[in-house]
């Protein structure tokens, strides 16, 4: 630390030499105006002056991107960023991140993009959430859609599109522990509550669809935002379906129509999830994306589940689910493998109590430590 007296002193000499980086600067010495700026830096970071390291490192990202080679740029950020996260300056290492990000994506370095953004939105997010809230989804989202371009890191550049979309429309965490609570109600049995907490979680996936198009209007292609609607339809559907069903559990006879109301509902949304992913899978000749095959597959099964529910006839779901892509015979061979298409036929040749036994057997995703409970109150009807 510094008295006074020399406060004064270094604080002039560091003002010199950012007089002295801008000159250079303006001659084209891009790497002996770096030098200048990092010189200065040091004596503000020793000040403990981080405000004006703030500034002097993103006018050095500046020179770095006006002066070097995008591979030199991204050299010397990586290096400027060890030094700020170091000393967890996580504010200004996130504002570098972004520059990062945006030289790595120019040169069609998804992964190295995409690990940039993402780090920069956590930071924003540990240093003012409220502040940057906005900005931290949109990194989010963008980190996510370049990852998505990279074989590599495609599954995880989709799940960061889903968090971010849910953080943009602010229900992320909000959604989190609802479901909790719903799942805490159901253990406890009290199933009309339930039904109203998870119909009120299938509401925040519905407001997202609205703006989904919009936000996904950069996406990489178009099987990004084919994907990401598909997933928040099914959302809607599944968290409707276990509404009804919990309805159905409180054995009361006002409850009909709105069991009738949901599941309907449930039933339109499930079909065009379906023919969403369908279109998807189409194209591809081999090595299917396990993920897709299951979630198509599942959508299909509770599709079955809700139309005997309501007593409807209204569609066979194995030939909705195969009409159209019966000459993709490597997709129609795969789908039939799904433990969910199995389930599928056992409704629709035995019936939906013969098939209770073997929803029990298969994993139902975030209603898996449910499904007992649920299970049980349908085969003792």
């Amino acid at each position: 630390m510094y008295n006074n007296d020399e406060n004064e002193e270094k604080e002039a000499e560091a003002i010199m030499l950012i007089d002295s980086a801008e000159n250079l600067a303006d001659k084209g010495r891009g790497d002996e105006s770096i030098e200048e700026y990092e010189k200065a830096a040091q004596i503000y970071l020793d000040f403990g002056s981080y405000l004006k390291l703030d500034e002097i490192y993103i006018r050095i990202t500046q020179i770095i991107s006006q002066f070097k080679s995008n591979i030199q740029a991204t050299y010397r950020l990586k290096s400027i960023i060890r030094k700020t996260e170091e000393l967890k300056l996580y504010e200004i290492s996130a504002k570098l991140l972004i520059q990062l990000g945006n030289i790595s994506f120019r040169m069609k370095d998804w992964e190295t993009a995409g690990e940039s953004w993402n780090t920069a939105s956590n930071y924003l997010h540990e240093s003012d959430p409220e502040e940057y809230s906005s900005l931290a989804s949109i990194l989010l989202l963008e980190a996510g859609q370049s990852f998505e371009r990279s074989h590599i890191t495609k599954d995880k550049g989709k799940r960061l599109i889903l968090k971010a979309v849910m953080k943009i429309n602010k229900f992320d965490d909000l959604y989190q522990e609802e479901e909790k609570r719903a799942r805490t109600l159901i253990i406890n049995k009290e199933f009309e509550a339930a039904a109203d907490k998870l119909y009120t979680i299938s509401t925040y996936f519905k407001k997202s669809l609205a703006n989904l198009d919009e936000l996904l209007q950069n996406a990489e292609s178009k099987d990004t935002t084919l994907n990401t609607k598909a997933r928040f339809i099914h959302f809607v559907a599944e968290y409707q379906t276990v509404s009804a069903i919990c309805l159905i559990a409180t054995k009361k006879a006002d409850s009909k129509e709105r069991v009738e109301k949901l599941g309907n509902d449930s039933i339109k949304l499930f079909k065009e999830s379906i023919l969403l992913l369908k279109d998807y899978l189409f194209k591809i000749k081999k090595d299917f994306d396990r993920e897709i095959i299951l979630r198509v597959t599942f959508d299909t099964m509770l599709l079955a589940i809700i139309q005997r529910i309501l007593g409807s006839k209204e569609i066979k779901c194995r030939d909705y689910l195969l009409n159209g892509i019966e000459a993709n015979k490597a997709l129609t061979k795969t789908l039939k493998k799904s433990p969910y298409y199995k389930i599928v036929e056992k409704i629709e040749i035995a019936g939906l109590k013969d098939a209770l036994n073997d929803l029990l057997l298969v994993n139902l995703g975030h209603f898996e430590k449910i499904k007992n409970v649920l299970i049980s109150n349908f085969q003792q009807n």
